[in-house]
């Protein structure tokens, strides 16, 4: 690739967000600059705008490399992301951002990583590394690193915890911002949330919650992602806040990603009549300001950092640049497939059927069952009487009770056995080694022979998400990091839209069967989850019992 691409000029109608207006005439970009902006009449019928970033996203849970992620997200007119890389922290640890910051710099696309500030997560699940204060003193020095990222320990905000307000102590010695994450904080709690330094928050799933917030000074995200998608809840807000929000996906699985990315909450929020520039300031402009973001913004001398689009409602875009460089046009990248190193942290052996059985005390009656929400992180717990056979307790399929498990990946220990309803399984299973936040193997299933099948064949592959019916097996391996893929983005993408296909064909309910799954096992997000050590009350923030005698 050139240190710069070649000088252009480019003519259309000219969308400057900052100034809230729309001038015809010509740019023109000398060294992947905006050298000059000229003002005149122009024949072409198209408009350039500043790119789209996406202002909080887990770039692993594509299950993609950056660089693949890079090569599917110009195509919709993504030029930036503000990227959380705690899922490969809590893999690979220190190790792992740097493999994301190295592998993103291959292609011509502007991440920008935060420093994780819970990895891991919890102390009540085995994580396979860990980011002390001193590492993410040192990411702070590295010009990638914007922002400490979301501090999910609300609870360790509160209580002053010390090695908390130490990493906020951190990102304020270098000037970051500290982003949040604390679903359902509402009054006193958030302000004192909001006091210590955080600065954003993207988990909120009500406009009440987000006023609450946005009334202490907090910048709220408005997220759709493949699971939690909260873009009818809070897209009411933009037009009263439209310096103080911003749009993000959190997660985006491949297929998701071909179909679209920030361009789709663009379109939808202008099919609600909202105004254009409020719009574009929400989807461009205001993460650049608030992380200080090295994108341009279409003035003169910023990077050349803009997108083409036919029309200024269907918004199809028609060209990226990033630096001058054209990356993707008519609907097709430019960017290149390249390889990938592979890093991975996998240690656990093969496990035998008897390991998912269930015992059941002899004064069992009732479970403590998880309740997926569709299209939410949350959950809730539910009490259900226990189906009991042979002295223990089992999946009770016309019910949708099924069985879930969590197995260490970076131990071998036995697996953590609970219940689940709402995802609506009629039969085998289905299982990913992408399980928030730790990342050890979460598997749900009708029936131990299908459990255990699905995750032997996660452990064989060391890492990948996998679909098990009466008559097939199939598998995603995920060989970096037992979370991403190193192959073509595109090709990923199809694979995965067979197996959540195959999720459905089996009877799932959920419209993204293995996201959803990947977050059964997030203790930070209440109510009842399940972590490789047990089953986890969110709410009490403790661990609590699979049966309820009667």
């Amino acid at each position: 690739m050139p240190t710069y691409p070649k000088d252009f000029s480019i003519s259309g109608k000219i969308v400057d967000v900052l100034h809230h207006q729309i001038i015809e005439g010509t740019l023109e970009v000398v060294n992947g600059k905006i050298h000059k902006i000229t003002p005149g009449p122009v024949t072409a019928q198209q408009y350039i705008l500043p790119g789209f970033i996406d202002a909080h996203v887990h770039i692993e849970s594509s299950m993609l490399v950056p660089s693949e992620f890079a090569r599917l997200a110009v195509v919709h007119g993504t030029v930036a992301t503000v990227s959380d890389p705690h899922e490969i922290g809590n893999v690979l640890g220190l190790k792992g951002v740097e493999y994301m910051i190295q592998n993103g710099a291959k292609v011509p696309f502007k991440f920008y990583f935060g420093a994780p500030s819970c990895v891991p997560a919890t102390s009540f699940e085995t994580a396979g590394a860990e980011i002390t204060p001193d590492d993410i003193e040192e990411l702070f020095q590295r010009s990638e690193i914007k922002y400490l990222a979301e501090m999910m320990n609300w609870p360790g905000v509160l209580h002053q915890d010390a090695t908390v307000v130490q990493k906020i102590t951190l990102a304020q010695k270098f000037g970051k911002q500290v982003d949040g994450h604390a679903p359902g904080l509402r009054g006193e709690q958030a302000r004192q949330y909001i006091a210590a330094g955080i600065s954003t928050d993207h988990e909120c799933f009500t406009a009440e919650e987000a006023l609450d917030k946005l009334a202490y000074g907090m910048k709220i995200l408005i997220r759709e992602g493949s699971a939690a998608r909260n873009f009818e809840a809070l897209i009411g807000l933009l037009p009263d806040y439209p310096d103080r929000m911003m749009f993000c996906s959190d997660d985006k699985h491949p297929d998701n990603l071909v179909e679209g990315h920030i361009n789709t909450l663009v379109k939808r929020a202008l099919a609600k009549e909202i105004d254009l520039f409020k719009i574009l300031q929400a989807a461009c402009v205001n993460p650049v300001q608030h992380y200080d973001l090295e994108v341009g913004l279409l003035q003169q001398n910023d990077p050349a950092d803009f997108i083409v689009v036919d029309n200024l409602s269907d918004f199809n875009v028609l060209q990226t640049y990033i630096n001058g460089f054209l990356v993707a046009e008519n609907g097709r990248t430019t960017i290149p497939y390249t390889a990938s190193e592979i890093v991975n942290n996998f240690n656990t052996q093969l496990k035998t059927l008897s390991q998912f059985r269930v015992p059941a005390p002899a004064n069992a009656a009732y479970l403590n069952v998880i309740e997926a929400a569709d299209g939410q992180l949350i959950t809730k717990g539910t009490r259900v009487k226990a189906t009991i056979q042979i002295g223990a307790a089992i999946a009770n399929v016309a019910e949708d009770v099924l069985k879930i498990a969590v197995v260490n990946r970076y131990q071998n220990t036995e697996p953590a056995l609970a219940f689940i309803r709402n995802v609506g399984l009629k039969e085998g299973a289905i299982a990913s080694s992408v399980a928030h936040d730790s990342h050890n193997i979460i598997v749900v299933g009708v029936d131990d022979e299908s459990i255990c099948r699905a995750v032997n064949l996660i452990i064989s592959a060391k890492g990948g998400i996998a679909a098990v019916g009466n008559e097939f097996e199939k598998i995603l391996p995920l060989a970096v990091a037992g979370i991403m893929s190193d192959a073509d983005g595109y090709e990923v993408a199809k694979a995965y839209s067979e197996l959540d296909g195959l999720a459905k064909k089996m009877g799932s309910t959920l419209q993204s069967p293995f996201m959803t799954l990947s977050f059964m096992a997030l203790l930070v997000i209440p109510a009842l989850k399940l972590s490789d050590k047990g089953l986890f009350d969110g709410n009490q923030f403790k661990f609590t019992s699979l049966f309820v005698p009667e």
